[in-house]
């Protein structure tokens, strides 16, 4: 699916609106013994990045398995609202979900460690911690009692920092300003004197066009873009010290993914991790051509945050995600495993990525 074949209506689709289904695991036997499954979203049917990625996973799934595991995708708001994905997973309603674990903290304080941190981890860094660093193991512990299994499925890399309706000259200006935000990004705008309003995706343009927030902050330009947030706040800020990564999560139900055959397993996982490293290229490669297209053809104001916010934001985090887990005991576990690999990924950064960018960019 192109970006030009989607329409605006299938972005600004309700995304809070949906009936729950029914039952557990209506998967019907085809005649082959095939198994049907349904694939439950948070994202508008379509949406470049995201919803693009949710699909293509269907996609891989079914063809992969030889129509062994056909999957069908519904779109937020079509089975079940967006933010109510975890628990169609974990209950029953469908077998699998695509979706950010952050909007479970509610449910699995530590869960937001899995999407992405302030001034944490990069793609390519909570990679390395999830398939190396013993991320993975923590991740199935953490989920296990809901009954999920969970993977890495698809990431939009690096974030920008958000839209705003007005300039920022310094950290003051943030005072009092409602920003959608998601996740320890959204306790930190509020740290830092905002108000952070968790929307569905598929609510935050509207919320912009009618003053319920201020500002936004979602993926990058390719997914920004499509939803037209530009077109109500035309400054758009970075570094995205909020969200550094933006790894998507798949979620299996535990007990129909124990019920499959070994190769059907195999299917499963590795079509999600296909598609995690198949959409952080394609995010990379679609966000840099979005940014240009918006300078160029947007009018968007592209800014840098003031040095004072970054500054504020720095020394607030650290203390911020202390407060955040304490008491809780896995989340304590999961946060000190994350920050090993925060330590080590920088030790090397020093020497690898950042010597090497300043001296291709001088």
């Amino acid at each position: 699916m192109t970006e030009k074949s989607l329409s605006r209506r299938k972005f600004m689709m309700a995304s809070g609106l949906g009936v729950a289904g029914a039952g557990l695991f209506s998967t019907p036997a085809i005649s082959s013994g095939a198994r049907q499954w349904k694939m439950v979203t948070s994202w508008p049917k379509g949406a470049p990045g995201v919803g693009v990625t949710a699909q293509r996973l269907a996609d891989r799934i079914t063809t992969m398995s030889g129509g062994k595991l056909t999957v069908k995708l519904y779109a937020a708001g079509e089975l079940v609202p967006a933010l109510e994905v975890f628990s169609a997973v974990g209950g029953g309603t469908a077998e699998l979900g695509h979706t950010a674990s952050f909007f479970w903290q509610g449910k699995a304080k530590a869960s937001v460690f899995f999407t992405t941190v302030p001034f944490g981890l990069t793609a390519l860094e909570h990679m390395a911690w999830i398939n190396q660093g013993g991320g993975q193991e923590l991740w199935d512990k953490l989920y296990q009692p809901s009954d999920i299994k969970p993977f890495m499925a698809g990431n939009t890399g690096i974030q920008m920092g958000g839209w705003f309706k007005k300039g920022l000259n310094s950290l003051d200006d943030l005072r009092g300003v409602k920003i959608r935000s998601a996740g320890l990004g959204g306790e930190l705008f509020e740290a830092l004197g905002a108000t952070s309003v968790l929307l569905p995706p598929g609510d935050i343009y509207p919320g912009l066009q009618n003053g319920l927030i201020d500002a936004a902050e979602f993926l990058g330009p390719w997914s920004d873009r499509a939803f037209g947030f530009y077109k109500a706040a035309p400054y758009y800020y970075w570094p995205s010290f909020n969200k550094p990564n933006g790894s998507a999560e798949c979620l299996v139900n535990r007990t129909a993914f124990e019920g499959l055959s070994d190769d059907l397993k195999a299917v499963v996982a590795n079509a999600c991790q296909s598609e995690n490293a198949f959409g952080l290229s394609e995010s990379d490669w679609e966000n840099a051509r979005a940014l240009d297209d918006l300078i160029e053809n947007k009018n968007v104001k592209v800014r840098q945050f003031p040095a004072d916010l970054l500054a504020r934001a720095r020394e607030l985090t650290p203390g911020l995600i202390d407060n955040f887990v304490s008491g809780d005991a896995m989340a304590e576990e999961i946060l000190a495993s994350y920050r090993t690999a925060v330590s080590l990924s920088k030790s090397w950064s020093r020497v690898s990525r950042q010597p090497f960018f300043a001296a291709r960019d001088a």
